[in-house]
């Protein structure tokens, strides 16, 4: 994240943001106006070049407190060594020392570093105690996901002050024994205010009292320092997506634009895509709170229309057995006798006599079958041909019930 940046701001500007003194050149005889000029040596600033699209390889303003050698290159001139405060122009994207002199640079790879591990990793860790720096800008932009598409977002302070950031700088040479000095942004967890757009953000240091004590107090635990700004001054606005690529520059790239409601709702595309088809769209009275979309409907209707033209099936889902009690019932409103009558076995053998109960249980079998003919007959009569035909016991072995002596009454007899 962190990844672009406005910065058009002059040297003097930037001292001020850094809390180092400047001037104010008074002017000729004339009378003309002054000119603000920082009271610090400034290094390498012909470099620089003001930007409202800054990415990682461009060169930035930085502040630091630096041990100047004599014959040091810069505006600053010489001098004894000691620790000043300077202005140097310097990489985005840092490159550590250890890096091959003819390896290829790649100032994407470490352009910001979490401030949560830069103890754990080498590339960091050595810097932390005499390589802090700041760097100034007007604002940066970020960008909000939205599935494949993304949305960037200018970001920067209420009142126009420049963004001081905390970072670290480190010096490399190449194999022709140039130095180039890279620096690295420093993000942490997103603000409460912020956590909407991205999920980590640069660590700004708001005051005076933050910028003097990360440059100057190495005692200072980091975790205090690399805290998410929480202030409401710090505000945002969308603008335009041709941020995405670097060569777009200019006042456009802060342009605030009107975002287009992220999306239809899905009814209208159904609505859309039946008219392309020719097919009227009826208006449901349906309650707001639980309108049907046009799948549904298509789906209702489609069920409905299948309802209609299927035929009736009912007579074949239904089991055999409850077809035939279904068909005794509305054809033969009477109950049939026999099923009334007591089985054989169920009369007492003493008080009837044998050759009774044998003519008795011989009706019983034709009063049966007469019903069942009947029922079959009034079923061939009415047009409707049952499912299974009704069929007639077959005679087989006598059982107890059909007269056969039971061993009860073999002992009667005895």
């Amino acid at each position: 994240m962190c990844g672009r940046a406005r910065c058009t701001l002059s040297p003097a500007q930037a001292a001020r943001a850094f809390g180092f003194p400047s001037t104010t050149t008074v002017g000729g005889a004339g009378g003309g106006g002054g000119e603000d000029a920082p009271a610090v040596p400034t290094l390498q600033m012909d470099r620089f070049r003001p930007s409202y699209n800054v990415s990682p390889g461009a060169y930035l303003p930085v502040g630091a407190v630096r041990a100047r050698a004599p014959g040091d290159d810069g505006d600053g001139g010489g001098g004894a060594e000691e620790h000043v405060p300077v202005i140097q122009c310097m990489k985005w994207g840092l490159v550590p020392s250890f890096t091959g002199k003819n390896e290829k640079l790649d100032h994407f790879r470490m352009f910001n570093a979490r401030s949560e591990s830069i103890k754990e990793k080498a590339s960091f860790r050595r810097l932390i105690p005499k390589n802090r720096c700041l760097v100034a800008v007007e604002g940066f932009f970020e960008w909000k996901k939205d599935g494949s598409k993304k949305q960037p977002y200018y970001i920067y302070f209420q009142d126009q002050r420049p963004l001081v950031f905390a970072a670290l700088f480190d010096t490399w040479k190449n194999s022709e024994g140039e130095n180039l000095h890279t620096f690295t942004i420093l993000t942490t967890r997103s603000s409460t205010s912020l956590a909407w757009l991205h999920d980590r953000m640069p660590v700004i240091l708001g005051d005076k009292d933050s910028v003097n004590a990360w440059l100057h107090n190495s005692s200072l635990k980091l975790e205090e320092i690399t805290v998410p700004y929480e202030g409401a001054d710090l505000v945002w606005y969308p603008v335009t997506t041709a941020m995405g690529k670097p060569s777009f520059n200019g006042s456009e790239c802060i342009k605030e634009v009107q975002l287009r409601p992220s999306g239809k709702p899905i009814s209208e595309f159904f609505l859309k895509k039946s008219a392309a088809h020719g097919q009227l769209v009826k208006p449901d009275k349906t309650s707001p709170e639980v309108a049907e979309t046009q799948p549904f409907r298509t789906a209702k209707e489609e069920c409905d229309e299948l309802g209609e033209n299927q035929p009736d099936k009912t007579d074949e889902q239904w089991p055999a057995e409850k077809q035939e009690c279904s068909t005794a019932v509305k054809d033969e409103p009477a109950t049939l006798e026999p099923q009334t009558l007591y089985t054989a076995h169920n009369i007492k053998r003493e008080d009837v006599p044998e050759s009774n109960q044998k003519q008795d249980i011989s009706g019983i079998k034709r009063k049966i079958q007469d019903a069942e003919v009947k029922a079959e007959t009034k079923a061939e009569n009415t047009g409707r041909s049952p499912v299974g035909p009704v069929k007639r016991k077959e005679k087989g072995p006598k059982t107890a019930s059909d007269g056969q002596a039971s061993l009860l009454s073999f002992f009667a007899k005895k």
